[in-house]
């Protein structure tokens, strides 16, 4: 790779006493589109597969069956008033409100738009109404790969006494639903992506696959410490020795307990996370490629070109015109985006 490297006298501690704020922290969240529905019975709607996003699902009266596919065999639960469900490895699933009920897919369900993120979709017969907030997140991080790869097919939530804070989320939002204020919409999309982070937060830390991978690595002393130090600052000139230092161990030993814990060499995961914060720069608008090469310490275009595509997949500039401006509106256009 041909970029400068930053000569540091002392490395600067980055503790990480929180491992599960770290990730929470550095998996930043984008909601990409969000939906309240009313449902008369008898209804159905299918969620087409949706790779890289997480579907939420939040039902504040009624009720319904939820059957979602996936790489563990499957789920098909039902859903009650209070109870969060959460999709995260892009599965398709089934909403209804009986198993033998047709389930159109929800892309060719009417759904006006109130805003640029938020649709109110009505669908159904004239039976008894079942009222959901529905909503689709991306991770947008590397290693949003690692966490979404290591959640179950289907976290499921249900009632809990008061006190509870995914519950008190919870009835906050159904109380807008019900409300219809002036600014439903706002206050909906905000707490609904503090509702997923709570319900994420709580599989990290009572689930055992937590602590393993990429999220076990960042639990540790020394490695988390190091880890915590690169994604702060990705576009210091970080070497195997610097990090070793960082984390206060011998070269040789930091670089074998690295790969051992995050799955990849020390320099693979420091290049792939700059490449991805390059990412977010780009997708700005204002910094042009060259630019943003030289932020990130290529002393050529051409070098950080070449580093891009192998990590991201595609040309920076090609990224730089996709994302700058870029607006969710609808169903429609965000499928066609995934």
């Amino acid at each position: 790779m041909n970029c400068h490297a930053v000569h540091m006298h002392a490395a600067p501690p980055f503790p990480v006493a929180d491992p599960v704020g770290e990730a929470l922290h550095v998996l930043r969240m984008d909601g990409v589109f969000y939906c309240r529905s009313e449902l008369g019975e008898p209804w159905g709607m299918t969620l087409p597969a949706t790779p890289g996003c997480l579907w939420f699902h939040v039902v504040t009266s009624g009720g319904c069956r939820l059957t979602v596919g996936g790489r563990d065999g499957g789920h098909d639960v039902l859903l009650r008033p209070g109870e969060l469900a959460l999709v995260p490895q892009g599965a398709g699933h089934v909403l209804r409100s009986a198993p033998e009920v047709l389930a159109p897919d929800i892309r060719s369900i009417p759904h006006p738009m109130l805003d640029g993120r938020y649709a109110l979709l009505r669908h159904g017969g004239d039976g008894p109404v079942t009222r959901m907030v529905c909503g689709a997140v991306r991770f947008g991080h590397p290693a949003a790969g690692d966490l979404v790869d290591r959640l179950p097919g289907l976290i499921r939530v249900e009632p809990s006494p008061v006190g509870d804070r995914v519950q008190d989320t919870l009835r906050l939002i159904a109380a807008e639903v019900e409300d219809g204020r002036p600014g439903a919409a706002a206050v909906i999309t905000r707490l609904a992506d503090v509702l997923v982070i709570q319900a994420v937060r709580g599989w990290l830390e009572r689930d055992a696959a937590a602590r393993t991978g990429w999220l076990g690595a960042l639990a540790d002393e020394r490695i988390g410490r190091a880890l915590a130090a690169v994604h702060r600052e990705p576009e210091r000139g970080w070497t195997v020795a610097s990090l070793a230092a960082t984390a206060t161990m011998s070269r040789s030993a930091f670089s074998a307990r690295f790969t051992e814990l995050v799955g990849e060499p020390v320099m693979g995961y420091v290049t792939r996370w700059r490449m991805h914060a390059a990412v977010d720069v780009l997708s700005g608008g204002d910094a042009t490629v060259a630019e943003v090469a030289r932020r990130f310490g290529y002393r050529s275009e051409a070098a950080f070109a070449r580093a891009f595509v192998r990590v991201v997949g595609e040309p920076a500039g090609r990224v730089r015109r996709r994302t700058a401006g870029r607006g969710p509106a609808g169903l429609g256009a965000f499928a066609d985006a995934i």
